[in-house]
């Protein structure tokens, strides 16, 4: 089994930053992907940032040049860096771990921006 645990969502003001955390432990052998997703209210859950076997990194269109996703190989974290927060990035953001066939999901850490 595998576990995640996020740490660093809450409330910010437009224009500032956060950084979220999510370490992956358990049964980790190989991961091929770790990164983030959202879910905003009454939408559905999008993708935010992922890394691909350590490497290729993809963006949503809306975060491309305000966030960065990075890992740690050797805590098996993943972080999401996110600057000029916008009012529209409110949401609950996801961890999102594939290792091998399967996937695991964090239970969420919210992220409010205010205007």
């Amino acid at each position: 089994q595998v576990q995640l645990v996020e740490s660093g969502g809450g409330l910010v003001q437009a224009g500032g930053s956060l950084r979220l955390s999510c370490a992956a432990s358990g049964s980790i052998f190989s991961i091929r992907a770790m990164g983030w997703y959202r879910q905003a209210p009454e939408k559905q859950r999008e993708l935010v940032a992922l890394i691909i076997s350590g490497v290729s990194t993809n963006y949503a269109d809306s975060v491309e040049s305000r966030f960065t996703v990075s890992r740690d190989s050797s805590r098996n974290t993943v972080y999401l860096q996110m600057n000029d927060l916008k009012p529209e990035d409110t949401a609950v953001y996801y961890c999102y771990v594939q290792i091998a066939s399967m996937t695991y999901w964090g239970k969420g850490t919210l992220v409010t921006v205010s205007s």
